[in-house]
């Protein structure tokens, strides 16, 4: 996610706040940049937790597991 998109978000929740409000088209931009960034930000952390170990107290490192597994 660039930084054009995240000010974009910005500028629209602050028009949004206007007493003039957002347009339909202003109000679909806004959705589809926040799933954009909802999706970017999982998509940072999931990176994450696919890189995370656990060691435990013999020093034994262990990859993070996902849920259920």
């Amino acid at each position: 996610m660039t930084q054009e998109r995240i000010d974009r978000i910005n500028e629209l929740a602050r028009k949004a706040k206007t007493p003039e409000g957002l347009t339909a088209a202003e109000t679909e931009e806004r959705d589809i940049l926040r799933r954009e960034y909802i999706d970017s930000v999982l998509g940072s952390l999931r990176g994450q937790l696919d890189n995370t170990y656990l060691v435990d107290e013999n020093g034994n490192r262990e990859k993070l597991k996902k849920r259920g597994e």
